[in-house]
């Protein structure tokens, strides 16, 4: 499955571009540059060479960055200049060539095996081409001290927009950076963290990408070690940032940050025109079909709350996925936002903070409509009591009328990868096209969860199953570890199967995008899980008379002390599957 997912085009088609919520725009074409982290050691750790840029730069003005600028077509007929790893590619020795003529030209600084050799230069005149002065020298360029650290695709909302290697290379003994004084000035050797401690003062302005491989470098105690991570000649990481704002100010993220998916899904070309802030007041927009209300329960179990999603129009009436906890305001925000029209409730799970407000809804409402959701099993604690108005495990068709068209949905079995209920409700209209739910059952964080794939549009409504910003608790013996880890297994085979682009959780942003598709976030989750239950039994062989509160400390070790209480649940699970599987 891994071995797939690296393969995996990005998504052209999902979620439909007519119910994107933004016009789409192509972004700006990128130009290919090079920049290069000039580094030395010092007695406090590891320094890089910044300069500032010119106040009238047309990317960047003002602010503090390494030494670098576009590639050249010289810069490719030059490889018999320049001295190379037998592992270096044509294309990496043509970026470490344009970074290494950047380095003369906006620094004086030579990067060249005479520069490495120690003794004196051959003479060098700014006022020159730099390749031009080394062929007539025979200096060849130290390209092979010239690593990928990592890979920067400009933010597609810019007007200018560069795909750039940032590579770094030790420095040479015995020079002095000196600026031109035209793009560049004041040179300055500085640490990442001192870097990084100014920019936050106000008096040291770097952008995103600068900061974010600043914070990065801090992990590497010598220039030597950061040589040593880079020898794979894969970059550590590559990113194209995307940005939205949260309380109005710009707020840029990288795919591993919790905000990416979200902001691909909402705006895939890159404007910035997405509120991040947590709020509970309004439903925000996802798509024109799908909107997001957060009921106002956060806190450590829920993070920002409990999402529930609207799913609908006005035209098609509206799909409620899990009303949430009973909160009476939540409730009448969740009638104000749908006008009343309810078609469907449906409930992941049975837990406190997602199921009853179901009720409290369905009785708001002009025209109760359903409440739909699998039945709590007799292991279920006294407050996930649960009982639906029609449990989906049993034959049941029913249509539903109104002026627009008539909807219907229809239950079936199937046993297709280990699933055992299948459920589809569908909407339609002449603005949104089919809206198709298929119901999903995914026990393991409770026994009767499920979670909902909207079809048309790739999105998985994953519930409790994967949430975003953390991994969710499985409690027993309502909960069960091998249930839970057969069901991912399940949710990879769908996102595989129907293109999921999106997993839509009810605690966090939306997740998932093309540089991390769902099925390598599920893929990443049962790995932490499986390493989990590694931790678990190492604690309970160094203490085999030992209890969970002995074996939480040590299989939980990284985690806050404050959380062991809830984490000693999961334990519990690890426990139970760990003797289930011996």
């Amino acid at each position: 499955m891994l071995a797939a997912l690296t393969c995996r085009m990005p998504s052209q088609h999902l979620p439909r571009p007519h119910l994107l919520l933004h016009p789409q725009r192509e972004p700006a074409p990128l130009r290919s540059a090079a920049t290069v982290l000039l580094l030395r050691d010092s007695a406090s750790g590891i320094e890089v060479l910044m300069t500032r840029r010119s106040m009238t730069a047309s990317f960047a003005p003002g602010a503090y960055v390494f030494p670098g600028g576009g590639i050249d077509k010289a810069d490719a007929q030059c490889h018999g200049l320049a001295l190379r790893r037998t592992t270096q590619s044509d294309a990496q020795l043509t970026e470490a060539i344009a970074a290494i003529r950047e380095c003369y030209e906006e620094l004086g600084v030579v990067l060249t095996e005479s520069a490495f050799l120690g003794g004196k230069l051959p003479s060098y005149q700014r006022s020159q081409p730099f390749l031009t002065q080394a062929a007539a020298l025979g200096d060849k360029l130290a390209a092979n001290r010239v690593f990928t650290l990592a890979r920067w695709i400009t933010d597609r909302d810019l007007p200018r927009r560069f795909d750039v290697p940032f590579l770094v290379a030790p420095m040479p003994p015995g020079q002095t950076p000196v600026a031109d004084e035209a793009e560049q000035f004041e040179p300055i050797w500085i640490s990442p963290a001192e870097a990084l401690r100014r920019h936050d003062a106000g008096d040291f302005f770097i952008i995103f990408p600068t900061i974010r491989t600043l914070q990065r470098l801090q992990a590497f105690a010598t220039v030597q070690a950061v040589l040593d991570a880079c020898q794979s000649e894969h970059p550590l990481w590559t990113s194209c940032p995307r940005a939205g704002t949260k309380n109005g100010q710009d707020s840029r993220h990288m795919a591993h940050e919790m905000e990416f998916g979200e902001l691909q899904m909402v705006s895939p070309d890159g404007q910035i025109c997405h509120e991040l802030a947590w709020q509970s007041e309004r439903p925000v927009p996802l798509l024109k079909h799908v909107q997001r209300l957060t009921a106002p329960n956060s806190g450590a179990m829920t993070g920002p709350g409990t999402n529930t999603y609207l799913i609908g129009t006005v035209d098609t009436g509206y799909v409620v996925i899990d009303a949430g906890p009973a909160m009476p305001a939540h409730i009448d925000r969740i009638v104000a936002a749908t006008g009343g029209d309810v078609r469907l409730i449906v409930c992941t799970h049975s837990h406190p903070d997602h199921a009853p407000g179901a009720w409290l809804l369905q009785k708001a409402l002009p025209n109760p409509p359903p409440v739909l959701g699998l039945a709590s099993l007799p292991t279920a604690r006294a407050h996930s009591a649960f009982s639906p108005s029609f449990e989906w495990d049993a034959a049941l068709t029913h249509s539903l009328q109104n002026s627009v068209q008539r909807s219907e949905w229809i239950l079936g079995h199937t046993g297709d990868i280990a699933l055992k209920t299948e459920f589809s409700h569908t909407l339609n209209s002449p603005q949104t096209g089919p809206i198709t739910l298929q119901v999903i059952h995914t026990p393991g964080h409770a026994a009767n969860h499920v979670c909902l794939l909207l079809q048309e549009d790739g999105l998985l409504f994953s519930g409790d199953h994967v949430l975003n910003g953390s991994t969710t608790v499985i409690d027993p013996p309502d909960g069960h570890m091998g249930d839970y880890l057969r069901s991912l297994d399940t949710l990879m085979h769908w996102c595989d199967a129907h293109t999921v682009q999106h997993i839509v959780p009810a605690h966090g942003y939306v997740l998932g995008s093309d540089e991390l598709p769902p099925e390598a976030l599920i893929a990443q989750l049962k790995a932490h899980r499986l390493a989990r239950e590694g931790k678990v039994r190492l604690a309970m062989a160094q203490l085999p008379q030992g209890s969970a509160a002995d074996w939480v400390k040590l299989a939980y070790a990284d985690t806050p002390e404050r959380l062991w209480p809830v984490a000693e649940r999961s334990l519990l699970a690890h426990v139970a599957h760990i003797r289930e599987t011996a």
